[in-house]
Parts: structure tokens; C-alpha cells; sequence
């Protein structure tokens, strides 16, 4: 017997229900008119029906998923999409996606949640309510077609986009039920499904940007072209905090191709004119005038000078404490110390910064990579000086993030400056990568020294971490902070949580003497997760070394308390083959730590040569980030932040003379080469329970592996970076 249903408008309910037991809407408002179809980029929007804001079905069967957060090449578009498909029981052969706009998140109650991309965050902040988003759309599908039967919605099953009436073996499609669908009222709860039931979620799944990059279909922003653009080139006073004086436009201004000159703020000066090319020509040429400021002094003698004043300071924050570990440093048996750096690094994106503004005194709109496009909308509304309302943003995939997208948005604010100088004419600007090396929110420069006690049967029972370096949170967020402590410093060496600290130690104390020089920092991919695993997981390879013990026995004598972070451990030194010998001339090193709520470790094999030419042969990485959504995907990026991290290793560090960055391009800031890389053997091994992060936890552990290897291979302890600057000839005594 059919229920009966309340004569209720679509509409009305969900005017009257969008926030209820949850805090925005799961995506269930608007059917799709033509005009919000193609503001996202349905071009046949008749044909289409929107059933929830995450999915839209055509008369074909075509899936089209919307996507809030960001692609990078990390595939969160596949990702995502295999989370609402799981749960849609649709055909994945037909999926597509597409981005919202964050202007149409706003108008409706910002229905599809967060636009941000950052801090592992894509899948493991979003999965809940992009599955309801799925499982929804799916109900109502089932009852549309139900309905159109005359049957009970219980009597019908859903597999790859088809219904079927299971008593008299009936059928229909997605396509179409899906206008009907649209018309239906969604229910308020959706039961997700058991991970045991899923069918999609953990299958290594093709991605599904890969043909569009491939055949050059996919455009970047670098690569946006629209009707009567023009193009600008910019240059910013390169000491940290100066200030434009003047220029003289007169010297370019009948240059070929030039149509303005123009002042970004009060710190940048920009040339317009047809092609990027003629601008960057002319603006190389314009005679400029800076107030470089007090900053121009600074160097980076006078930031190490800072940075060794904070490890000597008597005050501190304290981020993790345990017993009285200065106390039980003094009645140690043996004590090891040692002190550690690690430098500014840049994001070095492949595409620099870019965005195209179009301006006039009713609206702005912003085309541009983005790794938030709320944020985005935020920063082109400010510097647009209108409502939000009034603007939109559209994203483009990026051609690297890495977290130089996500909280800063000075280029889109400087794009939508030059428009506005320039109203009603599209303006791309794009930097040049010197401007983007001296331009950019660093990764944070720090010092560590570690004093570790050993008692009479070398068990670490005492340790004391002091940090002294840069606060992100205090430059870019200090809101986030708690009571002047940020938190962020001491990521995967705190007490519980997402970063928790790997080992139990009897007597800990963990702290942060917080000094900011005038370089702004920024969330880098692994953000301080990257040196503080440096320093934790070097330090308890001295430490064992000073006992005499076996790296991975001192580690796990250490680790009881800590079972998943273990297993990742033992995962890798059992496929690394840690029992047995190294082959001839090779030599291995270990690390592990907890970052972004994901358990990882690695094992590095190399060799350096006697005139100290390093060879990374392998590395064994494991990862439990307790559900694998698409277990290729994670293979691919443990594979390219090893890529990142080693290059930060072997070459990064941004060096600082006269209150600018020394290094100006790939020339004096490399990444490794292929022929460098070396073979990775992923081990994922999901434990379930819980969603961690995936793009950046394994970035910590390549680096401190290595580090260890190279102390077995040479007997030298490596504590300032990058490595281009060591001399890695074996000791005499190794």
C-alpha cells in the first residue's frame, strides 16, 4: 500500500528545513534553471535535472557531481566523486564533475559546506555530508520511479543507474526518473552505508581529469583566454614591508603592445598591454623608485641570531608535557644533545601566481586557481569594493597549491586592482616566477635543540624539545590561537589528537620560544609536521645510537602505547627487509610519525659514495589513514610529496640578504630530477574507524629516513639543510 504524501511545495519544505540537524543544507534547494546550469557549465541545462546540489543527472544517464573542494593533482574531483557515487549506486563509466561556484554556494545557504583544500581536509573534512549528498539524490530517485510504477519504494532495488521492481523485474533508468526526481521530497535522514557493503570506495578507480591533461584540454589559469583580455605583468618591492615610491610610465608607455601603467596598493606597479609577453618586456624596462624600509636590513645571519636567541630564552610556550623532565634530565645516566635547523622553503608551484579579473561598477568576476574559492570571493570582493553578492569567482584547476593558494589570495587581489583601472576590459595577470620566489608565504624557519636522557639500561626516560622559530597562526590567523600559543608549531609531537606525538616517554616537555622575523609564513605542504619529524625522528636515531641499541628496537621499546603508529613501523622495516643486511654499500634509515590523523612511516635505502655523492635506491612508505578511498590515488601522492620533501631536502631553502629571498628561480631553487628519484614501495593498510589525511603525512617521513640512512652509510650527523651544502664524504671514524 502506497504511503500517502503530504501536498507540500519542494520548495517550501526545504525553505523550512536547509539547516536542520546539520549546520548549512545538504544541497537539496533550486532545481537547476538555465542560468545557474550554465554559470557551472551545463551546457545542455534542459536536459538536465538537478536532484541534489551534488548531483545532476542527464536524460543520457550522464552524472555530473559537484565538486566544492579544489583539484591540484592530488585527485580530490575523483575522490570526491567516488564518495557520492558509492553512495548514488550510479554508473561510474558516466560520472563527470564540475565546480560550483562559491557565489552560488552563498546565495544558497552554502549548501555544498567547505570550499577549502588544505590540510589534508579534501576527503577526510567533507566525507559525511558528500555521502548524505549521494544517498539522498538516491532515495529519490527510488521513489520517483516507485511512484511512476504505483509501487511500494521498498519493493525496488538500485544498481549502476538502474531500478528495477524487484517482484515483476521491471526497469528504468536514472535519466529517466531524474526531472521526476527533482520534484520529490528529500528525506530529512539517509542511512550510509556499512564499509562493508562499499563497492567503490577502496577501488584504485581511473581518475577522472587524467584524458583531459593528456590531450592539453584542461585549462589552467596560466592558460585562460577571454574575448578582448589583456595581460599584466607585476613587480612588487622585493625587500619584505616597502613600499612604492614612483615610476616614470613615460620611459614604456609607446612600447609595442602597452596600454597601461598602473600602481597595484602602494607596494607593486604593474604594465598592462596585449600580450604578457609586451607587459613583462615593459615592465622589465620602467624605471622604479622603492621605500625599501627597516627590513631591509635583515639577513639571514640576523634571523639565526634570533632564532639562537629564543633556544637560550628562559620562557617558552609549552605545547606537551610529561613528569618533570628537566628535573629527570639531571639524574640521567647519560645525556645526548643536539641542535637542529630547518630553512624557508617556497611552494615553487609549477604555474605561478594568476588570476583574470573583469571589474565594472556593478559586478566583478574573477577566474582563477584557487585552493578556496570562498576565500577567493572574499579577497575579489574587498579589493573589488563591492558586495559579495555582486562578484564571483570561478575556479580553475591549479597547477600546484601546496598551501600557496589556500589562506593568501594577494594575487587576486592585485588582479582585481589592475581591473579596476582598466573597467569593463578582462585582465590577466600572471607573475613571473622571480616575483613569485620573492613573493611568497614561507614555509617557517625554526631551530630545535634536544636534550635526551638515557638510564643504566639505555631507555630514553627523559626528553626536553625547545623550538624556537616562526608562528604561522600569529601572522596568519591569530584567532586560531590559544591564549598566544599556536598550537600548529607543534604538530606530530603533541599529546593526543591529529599530531600526536609517536612514542611514550617518561619525563617530556615540548615548548616553543616564538620569534617572527619579518619573512611572512605559510602552511607548506606538512606544514611544521616536516621538520618537527626531522628533528623527533633524527634525535631518537641519536638517542639509540648512544645506547647502543637497534634504531627499530629503541623505537618500538618506545611505542606500546601507540599500536597503529607501530604497525606502519613494522610494516616497513618488515618489507624493507630490516632484519637482514643491506646489499653491499647500502644502508638504511627509519622514521615515523603521526600527522593530519594518518599513521605513517618509512624505511630509505642508499649509498654514498667516497667522493659523497648520495643515492636514494628506495623507500618503503606505509600509510593507515583508516579509510583508503582510492588506494592508487594514495600510491601517487606518497610518491609526489616524496618528490616534494626530498627536494627540500637535497636543494630547498630560501636564503635572506637585504630583506629579500636570494633565490630568484629553478636555477638557485631546484626540485630533484627523475633520474634522483628514487623506487617508492607504498603499503597502504586501512585499519578503518577513522578518516585521515592523505596528501600530506607522508612528506614528513621521507626526509628523516634518508637522514638516518646517510648516518649509517657515513657516520655524520646531517642538522642543517639543505643537504647541496654538506659534504657527505664518509667520516674517517664512520
Amino acid at each position: 500500500m502506497m504511503k500517502q504524501r503530504v501536498n507540500i511545495s519542494r520548495r517550501d519544505f526545504l525553505i523550512g528545513s536547509v539547516t536542520a540537524g546539520a549546520g548549512f543544507s545538504l544541497g537539496l534547494y533550486l532545481p537547476a534553471d538555465t542560468g545557474v546550469a550554465l554559470a557551472v557549465g551545463e551546457d545542455n541545462a534542459a536536459e538536465n535535472s538537478e536532484v541534489t546540489a551534488w548531483v545532476v543527472i542527464q536524460q543520457d544517464d550522464t552524472v555530473t557531481i559537484r565538486i566544492a573542494r579544489s583539484e591540484m593533482g592530488q585527485g580530490t574531483l575523483t575522490g570526491l566523486a567516488q564518495l557520492v557515487a558509492e553512495e548514488l549506486e550510479c554508473d561510474w563509466s558516466k560520472v563527470k564533475t564540475e565546480y560550483p561556484t562559491p557565489g552560488q554556494s552563498l546565495a544558497r545557504d552554502r549548501v555544498w559546506g567547505s570550499f577549502s583544500t588544505g590540510g589534508s581536509q579534501g576527503i577526510r573534512g567533507s566525507h559525511q555530508y558528500v555521502r548524505k549528498g549521494g544517498a539522498v539524490a538516491r532515495e529519490m530517485l527510488i521513489e520517483a520511479a516507485a511512484e511512476s510504477w504505483d509501487v511500494a519504494k521498498e519493493e525496488c532495488s538500485v544498481a549502476s543507474s538502474v531500478i528495477t521492481h524487484k517482484p515483476t523485474g521491471r526497469t528504468t533508468t536514472y535519466g529517466k526518473v531524474a526531472s521526476a526526481a527533482a520534484e520529490m521530497i528529500p528525506p530529512l535522514e539517509v542511512e550510509l552505508k556499512d564499509p562493508k557493503e562499499w563497492k567503490l570506495i577502496g577501488k584504485p578507480v581511473k581518475r577522472l581529469d587524467t584524458a583531459d591533461k593528456l590531450t592539453g584540454k584542461q585549462v589552467f589559469g596560466a592558460d585562460l583566454q577571454l574575448p578582448g583580455m589583456l595581460n599584466a605583468s607585476i613587480k612588487a618591492c622585493p625587500v619584505f614591508g616597502g613600499k612604492l615610491v614612483s615610476f616614470d610610465a613615460a620611459k614604456v608607455s609607446k612600447m609595442p603592445g602597452v596600454r597601461a601603467v598602473v600602481a597595484v596598493e602602494d607596494n607593486a606597479v604593474a604594465v598592462v598591454a596585449d600580450s604578457w609577453w609586451q607587459a613583462n618586456t615593459a615592465l622589465d624596462a620602467l624605471p622604479v623608485t622603492w621605500d625599501k624600509g627597516e627590513n631591509a636590513e635583515v639577513s639571514s645571519v640576523s634571523i639565526e641570531q634570533m632564532l639562537d636567541q629564543g633556544l637560550r630564552a628562559k620562557d617558552a610556550f609549552v605545547g606537551n608535557t610529561v613528569g618533570d623532565a628537566k628535573t629527570a634530565l639531571k639524574g640521567a645516566v647519560k645525556q645526548v644533545e643536539a641542535t637542529y635547523g630547518y630553512p624557508f622553503q617556497n611552494h615553487a608551484t609549477m604555474e605561478p601566481m594568476n588570476a583574470t579579473a573583469l571589474w565594472t561598477e556593478d559586478r566583478c568576476e574573477v577566474w582563477c586557481p584557487t585552493q578556496n574559492g570562498e576565500a577567493a570571493l572574499q579577497a575579489a570582493a574587498k579589493a573589488a569594493g563591492l558586495p559579495a553578492e555582486k562578484c564571483e569567482v570561478y575556479k580553475i584547476h591549479l597547477g600546484g597549491g601546496f598551501g600557496r593558494r589556500g589562506a593568501f589570495h594577494d594575487f587576486v587581489t592585485q588582479a582585481v586592482a589592475i581591473a579596476k583601472q582598466m573597467p569593463g576590459t578582462p585582465v590577466k595577470l600572471l607573475w613571473t616566477r622571480e616575483e613569485d620566489m620573492q613573493h611568497g608565504h614561507y614555509h617557517p624557519i625554526t631551530k630545535a635543540k634536544m636534550v635526551g636522557g638515557l638510564d643504566d639500561k639505555g631507555n630514553l626516560n627523559s626528553l626536553h624539545i625547545r623550538i624556537s622559530g616562526q608562528s604561522i597562526l600569529a601572522a596568519v590567523n591569530p584567532g586560531w590561537m590559544q591564549n598566544g600559543v599556536d598550537m600548529f608549531t607543534f604538530q606530530g609531537l603533541l599529546p593526543d589528537g591529529d599530531h600526536a606525538i609517536s612514542y611514550t616517554v617518561p619525563s617530556l616537555l615540548v615548548e616553543h620560544a616564538m620569534r617572527n622575523p619579518p619573512v611572512p609564513p605559510g602552511f607548506w605542504r606538512g606544514v611544521n609536521v616536516n621538520q618537527n619529524a626531522i628533528y623527533m625522528e633524527c634525535f631518537i636515531d641519536e638517542l639509540a645510537h648512544a645506547a647502543g641499541k637497534d634504531p627499530l628496537q629503541f623505537r618500538r621499546s618506545l611505542m606500546a602505547d601507540h599500536p597503529k603508529s607501530l604497525a606502519v613501523l613494522d610494516a616497513v622495516a618488515e618489507k624493507a627487509g630490516w632484519s637482514k643486511p643491506a646489499g653491499k654499500g647500502m644502508f638504511r634509515g627509519l622514521a615515523v610519525c603521526k600527522a593530519f590523523a594518518s599513521y605513517v612511516a618509512a624505511c630509505a635505502e642508499v649509498s654514498v659514495d667516497d667522493n659523497g655523492k648520495l643515492k636514494i635506491h628506495r623507500i618503503v612508505a606505509a600509510t593507515d589513514p583508516g579509510h583508503a578511498v582510492n588506494p592508487q590515488q594514495i600510491e601517487a601522492q606518497v610518491e609526489g610529496s616524496f618528490v616534494y620533501g626530498l627536494s627540500a631536502l637535497l636543494y630547498g631553502g630560501c636564503t635572506i640578504k637585504g630583506g629579500s629571498v636570494e633565490q630568484q628561480n629553478f636555477d638557485s631553487y631546484p626540485s630533484m630530477l627523475i633520474s634522483e628519484m628514487p623506487e617508492v614501495d607504498v603499503i597502504v593498510m586501512p585499519s578503518g574507524g577513522f578518516w585521515g589525511g592523505i596528501g600530506e603525512p607522508t612528506i614528513a617521513v621521507a626526509a628523516p629516513a634518508v637522514l638516518n640512512a646517510i648516518f649509517a652509510a657515513t657516520g655524520k650527523r646531517i642538522r642543517e639543510f639543505p643537504l647541496s651544502n654538506t659534504d657527505l664524504r664518509p667520516a674517517l671514524d664512520a
